[in-house]
């Protein structure tokens, strides 16, 4: 059985960290979100695995410095060959697949033939997490045999969903962000199929995104009399494309981790709960209230940092405090009167207070900006 990984995308929902960033590099809980993915599906017995990527892009952004507007190249394609390379990391063996644009999640399967061949395969949306893995839905794939097999969840918006009809186990209908959903239940990012999946990307036609949608391709398997099977997960799962989902996986995650302290602590320090620290860290004067994750070299100075928080390696903290939140590589937060929350900030980012200052500060930065607040 193959794998195929969609880490396409342009990530809008996370702008402006997408502008500089491919959206499955972002990280959970230090790690980028893509590497949940590939070590589930290699827990799953999978070693062969196609990762669908897209072609670089200009984009207009603003220069943080003097307000205009330049171009720049977002090569989110070079990122993710140099962060998952050959695969070797992860026990698995990549071959990239190039999409020349975002035409859907069925063009990329049919894109992918070639790699796909005749055998079943699992696609896995790189920017979704599953805390328990895909394992069982794997082996109750391989069990089973349906033509697919898809994995849904309950939500509060299904209108934002694929969303699933279902007749018992078997699914008679899907319906793409319905306007009037018929159930609560998602697809989630993960669908398994066997080779009659390409007779249906060959035969649906564009929606009216302009997309070839894999709902469509599901519903063509419906209609021509395939089988077609559903598993609605227990354990939680999340879509990391928006801020807030990415901030509650961080939780999530960070909920699971083990106290390792690598860094240096002064005694001046208290910690509670789990808290991990990478080498080169250096923590003084501070208060570390876990579940939380400090990176390599970081500078923790006269700091509170609170539960759920993930903080990059480089980054610096000093007479500030934050909690629930990610802050990327490299970036500065300093002299806060009062605290940082549910925050997103990106690389090489500084954020400094002033003379006057407001009651809290809830950001998303994009990388290489500076924000004075007062």
């Amino acid at each position: 059985m193959k794998a195929l990984v969609l880490a396409g995308g342009r990530g809008t929902r996370l702008r402006p960290i997408t502008h500089t960033s491919a959206k499955q590099l972002v990280p959970v809980a230090n790690k980028p979100v893509l590497f949940y993915g590939l070590e589930s599906i290699r827990a799953a017995g999978i070693i062969d695995v196609g990762i669908v990527v897209s072609d670089p892009r200009e984009m207009l952004t603003p220069d943080p410095r003097t307000g205009q507007s330049t171009t720049v190249m977002v090569n989110s394609q070079a990122e993710i060959r140099a962060a998952v390379g050959n695969g070797a990391a992860f026990g698995i063996e990549v071959t990239y697949i190039e999409q020349e644009a975002p035409l859907g999640l069925a063009h990329a399967v049919k894109i992918a033939r070639p790699f796909i061949g005749d055998q079943p395969f699992v696609m896995y949306l790189g920017d979704n997490l599953i805390k328990d893995g895909i394992t069982p839905f794997v082996r109750e794939f391989q069990s089973e045999r349906p033509n697919a097999q898809i994995l849904l969840a309950h939500v509060k918006t299904p209108s934002e969903f694929g969303v699933a009809e279902l007749q018992g186990d078997r699914v008679v209908k899907l319906e793409e962000k319905p306007a009037h959903p018929k159930s609560d239940l998602a697809l989630v990012g993960v669908y398994l199929f066997d080779p009659t999946v390409f007779e249906a990307v060959d035969a649906i036609r564009p929606s009216r995104r302009g997309e070839l949608e894999i709902t469509d391709a599901i519903q063509h398997l419906i209609d021509a009399g395939r089988t077609v099977r559903s598993h609605v997960i227990g354990g939680w799962w999340k879509d990391t494309g928006k801020v807030e989902d990415l901030l509650e996986a961080n939780r999530m995650m960070l909920g699971q981790i083990k106290t390792e302290m690598r860094g240096e602590i002064d005694a001046d320090t208290q910690i509670e709960g789990q808290v991990r620290i990478g080498p080169g860290t250096v923590v003084s004067h501070s208060r570390l209230r876990g579940p939380l994750v400090i990176g390599d070299g970081a500078r923790i100075t006269s700091a509170y940092v609170g539960p759920f928080t993930a903080i990059g390696d480089g980054v610096e903290l000093d007479h500030a405090e934050i909690e629930h939140s990610i802050v990327l590589e490299r970036s500065v937060i300093r002299q806060l009167a009062h605290r940082v929350e549910s925050s997103l900030i990106g690389r090489d980012v500084v954020v400094c207070g002033k003379d006057s200052r407001p009651r809290a500060h809830r950001l998303m930065l994009g990388d290489s900006s500076r924000v004075e607040l007062s």
